[in-house]
């Protein structure tokens, strides 16, 4: 084979893989662009009901064309806290379907209107203003470059079809033999390994069994492989994630091993069982597709009823660690970056946890101003939750920024975006005022002052106020109930008023029955310290809403 034939061959499968890859890029991030807040909602549908989420997990892989993204995800729910490891492994056997759609979209013979869809959809893509029907369109830009990528590397394949020493080099990984089966696996596996993606090393194989190099047998391996090569990128994901987040990877990497184990000891009789449900005259693009799905449909039959004793085994085979793991969000940023609108909802549950977390600093804050004596765990407790808070806000800000950035984000993830960074800076401003009040009544204690009995009272009303108005926000930011605006701010002038009332009483008082200077600062700031709390509950509400 002369220099300028194999250079026409790897211009050829290099430039149409590359072509094919940005495709499902551009298919995928379509897809979900139109469909995000859909598939978080089917998602959510893993429950412990092993069948719901094994059909979720099919839908949502089937949508967004890609096993290894759905696994990614699954990787960042679990380590993010939202979803358990046996709703993770019936989501997996899911997509192991979902995935091979991909596949049946490669054995349609419509490559040669690849390049006319890409142009329609290309120029609609450039100038239209309407955002869904931009992504509509992004969408069926990636369509067209799956199908012009396939025509290119089938036009670059087709010399090889001719040289008798690449058929006599392939001929080494022929599935003739138990040997040969494993070889054609482990090709399979590097390559997709290597590339990562198993839609593009499938669509490889079809095209290679089109143009004749090699025959349906080997393909069959090849794809064989090629499931155990996918496992890779959720691997990957998983380094430097919880332990439970470590399971998911490694349980579809020993599903998909255990699954491939058996095939290659059985092959000899899945082939004869290919070939008694396929006829010869079928075309072999269609035939390979059918493998890969017939293979995946057998996973999910053997492994579904196997869903509790997988994962007994993963949990032997990973075992928890025996410190506690502190979760960070940042995790996430590796693995949503893609799916901003899988990413968007993990950093909404983040704030909510902020929201519990600062609900949870006023309840200690009461029980220690309440107590004669001091508690010093408790003391600990409130100072630690605020420095979480503080990284909290920190990591949010970092997640969002790095997601905005990523590139294609439709408009109203970004909206939601600026809304999450807004109210992460909020509650981490109430943390602080929590603090605050903390540090102002361990100063009266230390100097040994004390609050006159009617001072007591109305702090403590005005407390129990701002706990409730706190609990009223939280409920809303959970429900994303964008109404509660009205509710906020006539509930807050009460506060407002509440705190002036108290204020006024307080100057009252100290004209008849004066205070040392200290317990009169002390007591003026914790009060403002409660309207500051409010004002950033109603920055929240506003937030929310969509105002400012």
């Amino acid at each position: 084979m002369d220099t300028a034939t194999v250079v026409d061959i790897a211009s050829g499968v290099v430039g149409g893989l590359a072509i094919f890859l940005l495709g499902m890029k551009n298919m995928s991030e379509g897809m979900q662009a139109i469909a995000g807040s859909r598939l978080r909602k089917m998602i959510g549908l893993a429950t412990n009901n092993r069948f719901l989420a094994c059909g979720a997990g099919a839908i949502v892989t089937s949508i967004i064309q890609s096993s290894s993204v759905t696994t990614v995800m699954l990787v960042g729910f679990v380590n993010a806290g939202i979803m358990t490891l046996l709703q993770a492994i019936g989501v997996i056997l899911g997509a192991d379907i979902g995935t091979t759609i991909t596949g049946w979209i490669v054995s349609l013979n419509v490559a040669k209107y690849g390049l006319p869809i890409l142009g329609v959809s290309g120029l609609l893509y450039l100038f239209t203003q309407r955002e869904r029907l931009r992504y509509a369109a992004m969408a069926m830009m990636g369509v067209g470059m799956v199908f012009f990528g396939l025509q290119l590397m089938k036009h670059g394949l087709e010399p090889l079809r001719h040289s008798e020493d690449f058929i006599a080099w392939f001929s080494r990984f022929e599935p003739k033999s138990l040997l040969g089966v494993i070889k054609c696996v482990s090709v399979g596996a590097l390559v997709t390994a290597v590339v990562q993606s198993s839609s593009a090393t499938v669509a490889i194989t079809m095209t290679l069994a089109s143009t004749g190099v090699i025959g349906f047998d080997t393909a069959v391996a090849l794809v064989l492989g090629e499931n155990i090569g996918t496992t890779i990128t959720a691997y990957l994901s998983s380094l430097g994630a919880s332990t439970n987040a470590k399971r998911v990877a490694y349980a579809h990497v020993l599903i998909k091993v255990i699954g491939v184990s058996i095939a290659i000891m059985v092959f000899s009789f899945y082939m004869d069982l290919l070939n008694e449900l396929l006829s010869d005259d079928l075309d072999i693009k269609k035939r390979i597709a059918f493998s890969h799905t017939l293979f995946n449909i057998c996973l999910v039959c053997m492994f579904l009823p196997l869903r509790n004793p997988l994962a007994a085994l993963l949990l032997r085979l990973v075992p928890d660690k025996p410190h506690k793991e502190t979760r960070h969000l940042t995790f996430l940023d590796v693995r949503l970056l893609d799916t901003p609108a899988f990413g968007i909802q993990q950093s909404f549950d983040e704030i909510c946890k902020m929201g519990e977390g600062v609900q949870k600093m006023l309840g200690w804050i009461k029980a220690l101003t309440q107590s004669s004596d001091r508690q010093e765990d408790l003391e600990r407790k409130v100072f630690h939750r605020e420095e979480i808070l503080d990284i909290m806000q920190k990591e949010i800000v970092e997640f969002l920024g790095h997601m905005l950035s990523a590139g294609s984000v439709p408009h109203d993830v970004m909206a939601q975006a600026r809304r999450q960074l807004r109210m992460a800076d909020e509650y981490e401003s109430i943390s602080d005022y929590c603090a605050a009040i903390l540090k102002m009544d361990l100063r009266l204690r230390q100097s040994g002052c004390k609050f006159m009995e009617d001072g007591v009272r109305d702090m403590n009303l005005l407390h129990d106020r701002v706990v409730g108005y706190i609990r009223i926000i939280n409920e809303a930011v959970s429900a994303e109930n964008t109404d509660i605006l009205i509710r906020a701010r006539s509930e807050g002038d009460i506060v407002t008023h509440m705190m002036k009332d108290y204020r006024r009483a307080h100057f009252e008082r100290i004209e008849k029955e004066p205070i040392t200077p200290l317990c009169n600062v002390v007591y003026v700031d914790m009060l403002q310290c409660y309207r500051k709390i409010k004002d950033h509950a109603l920055n929240i509400a506003e937030a929310l809403a969509g105002e400012k």
